[in-house]
């Protein structure tokens, strides 16, 4: 962990840092804290790969403050040129520019409306991390600013900042156009209620069973082996099952399933997509 002087040490070597603030009314969830910073370091490197093809990335995340309900902490990006346009300015530049580029991405996916943008799978799983802490959240935001030095004063060059509800929208979009790109056939079975009778926390490889089990009552009288035929659906169920302090077997699933048979009979549930996951009433709410 860097103490105080290497901190400062750090910014005063940095042109520019990336500084992202996350304030919640409740705890963070670690994975989904993790995937915030993490992602955007991702969606830096990225963008620098994308733009600027004679220049290496590389960015440090130095955790700045930790207060109750808010997280605040520093990306240091560096650009090591191999040619020497990439000068102290420029890299000023290219950090402001992610800024904007960054709040014209949520604020497609918030919208619905990506215009000519096209993102690949991978580029939705990075802004999927990016939102999920704020989406899960009742009252969160999220706040990305390019921040320069000089003379011992910070300077904000760029902002934007997205709300709960903006992160739930934007999940929506994203749910939408993954579901695009990975539809090889339509699903059997829609928006049908999906238990768990058997589960696994060890991450699942799409497009092979799982090991768990699960029971669908609109399509089958018994329990069949789960597969994850998406990548974002096995990422949000195996989250829930990992993290969620819930009982997993307390949760339905509503999810589009397809059903792959063996000899003539039903074996297996391939899951095209999560729409939401909901509380199962207790037996005696039932009686």
């Amino acid at each position: 962990m860097l103490n105080f002087m290497s901190y400062n040490r750090a910014m005063s070597e940095a042109p520019a840092v990336l500084r992202l603030r996350i304030q919640t009314e409740e705890p963070v969830e670690i994975d989904a804290f993790v995937g915030a910073f993490t992602s955007l370091a991702e969606e830096y490197r990225r963008d620098i790969r994308d733009n600027y093809p004679d220049a290496d990335p590389e960015a440090r995340i130095l955790v700045k403050e930790v207060r109750k309900k808010c997280i605040e902490a520093d990306l240091i990006p560096f650009v090591t040129a191999v040619a020497p346009f990439v000068a102290h300015m420029d890299q000023v530049i290219i950090v402001e520019q992610f800024v904007r580029t960054w709040g014209q991405r949520i604020t497609s996916l918030v919208s619905g409306d990506l215009g000519d943008w096209s993102p690949k799978k991978s580029e939705l799983k990075t802004l999927v991390d990016a939102t999920e802490a704020i989406a899960r959240d009742p009252n969160a935001k999220s706040t990305l600013e390019a921040v320069t030095f000089e003379d011992g004063k910070s300077q904000i060059r760029a902002s934007f900042q997205f709300s709960t509800r903006e992160a739930k929208d934007a999940q929506i979009t994203i749910d939408g156009v993954y579901k695009t790109l990975e539809k090889t056939t339509g699903a059997d079975h829609e928006r049908v209620l999906m238990l768990f009778t058997r589960s696994d926390v060890g991450k699942a490889t799409v497009g092979k069973r799982s090991g768990e089990r699960v029971f669908i009552e609109e399509v089958h009288g018994k329990s069949l082996a789960l597969m994850y035929a998406s990548e974002l659906a096995e990422e949000r169920i195996k989250h829930e099952i990992r993290e969620a302090e819930d009982n997993i077997y307390k949760k339905g699933f509503v999810v589009d399933v397809n059903v792959r048979m063996v000899g003539g009979k039903p074996s297996v549930y391939a899951v095209t997509h999560l729409h939401e996951i909901i509380d199962l009433p207790d037996e005696d709410e039932l009686h």
